[in-house]
């Protein structure tokens, strides 16, 4: 058994699809490019393909990981060298290297995660104390519906920092390192908004993934 970890960039081009549809795109990328990867076991075998953290629907990322496993040896260039051609405008590796496969998986590994979002504000030159206020609290209730109910939690214990990427009239770049780990997903969008801004932040791109 073998296992190659792969980083690569999602775009504008596919920000809008969902992570099935995007292990769905793998699987087909590598069925073109004649890379057969190891299947798991039982009454429905599936490839094994696993990302580090799934990415929400309309956000960009240059910074997403994944592992796929092998049962015969394929070397990271020649990885590469066979996917690249078989990836659409708006997905590209940007690194392979084997992995030990007795090594934790991704998930159990994975700790936070950093993004830029940007936002509109006509009062964008209070973007800096709002982050101040926002990181010196000890707790910040918050509440969103889901399908299963609301939920309730304590969102500060999701961020890790914040701060100002780039200031512009009425636009601010933040950046932000939140939690993504088994006991809780920071969603920078609802950062977004506990730090006073109420619309849909024009754009929010995940730049890092840490791992322990």
């Amino acid at each position: 058994m073998y296992r190659l970890r792969v980083k690569f960039n999602r775009g504008e081009q596919l920000k809008f699809l969902s992570h099935l549809d995007l292990m769905r795109l793998w699987e087909r990328a590598l069925r073109r490019a004649g890379i057969s990867p190891a299947y798991s076991e039982g009454f429905s075998p599936h490839p094994r393909i696993s990302l580090a953290a799934p990415l929400s629907v309309g956000v960009t990322s240059r910074a997403e990981i994944m592992d796929i496993f092998f049962d015969q040896r394929l070397s990271p260039e020649a990885f590469r060298e066979k996917i690249a051609a078989q990836l659409p405008a708006g997905i590209e590796v940007t690194e392979a290297a084997t992995v030990n496969t007795l090594a934790p998986s991704l998930q159990s590994r994975l700790r936070l995660a950093e993004y830029e979002v940007v936002v509109e504000d006509p009062c964008i030159a209070d973007l800096p104390q709002r982050i101040r206020d926002m990181l010196a609290r000890e707790q910040f209730a918050w509440h969103h519906k889901r399908d299963t109910g609301e939920k309730y939690y304590d969102l500060r214990a999701l961020i890790d920092d914040l701060w100002v990427v780039e200031q512009k009239p009425d636009i601010g770049k933040i950046g932000m390192r939140l939690r993504c780990d088994p006991s809780g997903t920071g969603r920078p969008e609802q950062v977004a908004r506990a730090l006073g801004y109420e619309y849909t932040p024009l754009s929010i791109e995940r730049i890092k993934l840490i791992l322990a």
